[in-house]
């Protein structure tokens, strides 16, 4: 299974982005989010979700892409809901940024989702009352910063080696993430160990 992709970006359309790593071009399908975040850089890290594509003569793989972890935990949500399959979950986070889908689906808000292509009321309706409990769970709303200009930027990196750090250390990710965007938002340029041992101190 691929975690990621990191290479050169060769080519990039608001649909597609293929990224060169070791002489091999990956043609990853992905959203405006992802698009905008990715846009004019010549080296790239893309988090990787797969689909084997069965039917017909041949069976294939299909790469989407997503610049940040967190997008792509919304899409793996979203597509264990009734009604929305790859492509849907892509134009849903076309649609909004991560935060406003989260923000949406906690207000149980179902006619922003309506105003999606492709989704109607019942499918709306799925989506809030399957993930509601879901984003929470897994700490996906704590990771995603609030976003505008006053946000606190940090290197999410760090944050993602400290948070890894912390789940071999038999931490549950959830509450690691959750605590360790806290403590980076306080002070976003604390280096990974530092940020580990003061993430010991907090987490309960």
């Amino acid at each position: 299974m691929i975690d990621y992709i990191k290479g050169e970006l060769t080519e990039l359309t608001p649909a597609v982005a293929v990224v060169e790593t070791s002489g091999i071009g990956f043609s990853l399908n992905i959203s405006l989010n992802t698009y905008s975040a990715i846009q004019g850089q010549k080296t790239v890290k893309l988090y990787v979700h797969e689909i084997l594509s069965a039917g017909g003569r041949d069976d294939s793989y299909v790469f989407y892409g997503f610049s940040t972890r967190q997008e792509r935990s919304l899409y793996r949500l979203l597509i264990t809901v009734s009604g929305v399959g790859g492509n849907t979950a892509r134009m849903i986070l076309s649609s909004m940024s991560p935060q406003e889908l989260c923000s949406t689906i906690s207000s149980g808000d179902e006619k922003m989702l309506k105003s999606v292509k492709g989704i109607g009321l019942k499918t709306a309706q799925r989506i809030i009352i399957e993930l509601k409990d879901k984003i929470v769970s897994l700490g996906i709303t704590d990771e995603i910063p609030a976003g505008g200009s006053s946000a606190v930027q940090y290197d999410t990196a760090v944050k993602d080696e400290a948070v890894s750090a912390l789940t071999m250390l038999g931490f549950s990710p959830a509450p690691s993430a959750k605590v360790v965007t806290v403590i980076l938002t306080e002070t976003p340029s604390l280096p990974v160990e530092q940020v580990v041992k003061e993430a010991l101190k907090r987490i309960k």
